[in-house]
């Protein structure tokens, strides 16, 4: 929340010092080195009063047991993101939070989608729910609506990625689908509660999608569309693409058109994704009930690794979480580095790997 403080350069304080709170323990003539003295102004400026205004407000939010905050260093933040460039800081949840980390497909399209289009995104929504997909997509209308609807039908139900505040329904037209996926599935943002929908926030919204995602799957979309930013991002992160091919008389059709001729795969069932996506469904089972199988690690490992987290942590604070000697932290840190689940780093910190 500190005003001029954006994902990278929060990421390259945390890889210098850490712990969050190490940044504000910092020398103000480091700060200014690793960053700029104009930020180093700001940061150690006091706390705006609209600031701690706003921590309250997400504690007070924190207060309904469905609404959760995820940071780096949670087990519960999803590993997929991880991979990213630029994952989020912090992840708004309301919801099913198991879903995160769940084999799952995007689905997205036009906002003005086409009859046929929506019947399409819901069929191939429900068809890859039931097979234990989670659905991801936007909760915008048209397309990214079909979609949530036919995840819900299915065991795999469906992820919300909004551009708002967590609190808050946009478009309002979806307010009673935004509840029963908040009841059935999970809704996450990266944006602090009350931000209202703001254009830039969903070219960056557009990433999570992608990220969160084994592939994308693209219904209808218009030669320029956010639903191609999605894909590219989608390209960008490594993730597979689809598309929906349609007539060649309808605008809705050019964007995925452009797609196919790129390299995305047609498609014109639900069979021909999970083919495609049967190699990364079997990694994300096994990522997600740990970088190894559980009965791989001694009880130690478990402590040591639940207490760690995937942000950068002191080996002293860890010791006193995990109520360890430092000698026997020690050893069973190097055996957890060796086998490739920890990383140790300058300083005496230790990091959680997200792949084995």
């Amino acid at each position: 929340m500190t005003p001029g403080v954006g994902i990278q350069t929060a990421h390259k304080m945390l890889s210098a010092y850490g712990l969050p709170q190490n940044i504000f323990m910092t020398p103000y003539e480091e700060i200014a080195r690793i960053v700029s003295p104009k930020m180093a102004d700001v940061l150690y400026a006091p706390v705006d009063p609209a600031i701690t205004e706003q921590i309250d407000r997400t504690k007070e939010w924190l207060d309904d047991s469905s609404n959760m905050v995820l940071t780096l260093s949670d087990n519960r933040y999803p590993r997929q993101l991880l991979e990213i460039a630029d994952p989020p800081l912090i992840l708004y949840v309301k919801g099913r939070v198991e879903l995160l980390t769940s084999p799952s497909i995007a689905i997205v399209g036009s906002r003005n989608a086409t009859t046929q289009g929506r019947l399409d995104a819901e069929e191939f929504a429900h068809s890859l729910s039931d097979t234990g997909l989670t659905i991801v997509s936007g909760l915008a209308l048209g397309i990214d609506t079909a979609a949530h609807e036919g995840g819900l039908k299915g065991r795999g139900s469906t992820v919300a990625v909004i551009g708002t505040g967590a609190d808050i329904v946009y478009p309002a037209r979806n307010r009673e689908l935004a509840h029963r996926i908040a009841n059935e599935g999970c809704i996450i943002s990266e944006f602090p509660l009350g931000s209202g929908p703001v254009a830039s926030n969903f070219p960056r919204r557009n990433r999570v999608i992608s990220g969160l995602s084994g592939g994308i799957l693209v219904v209808e979309a218009a030669a320029r569309s956010g639903s191609l930013i999605t894909a590219k991002a989608a390209i960008d992160q490594g993730r597979d693409v689809f598309a929906i091919p349609g007539s060649i008389h309808s605008p809705l059709s050019r964007g995925c058109h452009e797609l196919i001729r790129q390299g995305a795969k047609l498609v014109e069932s639900s069979q021909d994704i999970l083919e495609e996506l049967k190699h990364f469904q079997d990694i994300v089972v096994n990522q997600s009930s740990g970088e190894r199988a559980e009965d791989e690690f001694s009880d130690e490992q478990k402590l040591i690794l639940a207490q760690m987290g995937y942000d950068p942590v002191d080996a002293d604070i860890l010791s006193e979480r995990c109520d360890m000697d430092a000698a026997s932290l020690s050893v069973e840190l190097l055996n957890l580095e060796l086998s490739g689940n920890v990383e140790s780093l300058p300083g005496g910190f230790y990091r959680r790997l997200a792949v084995s």
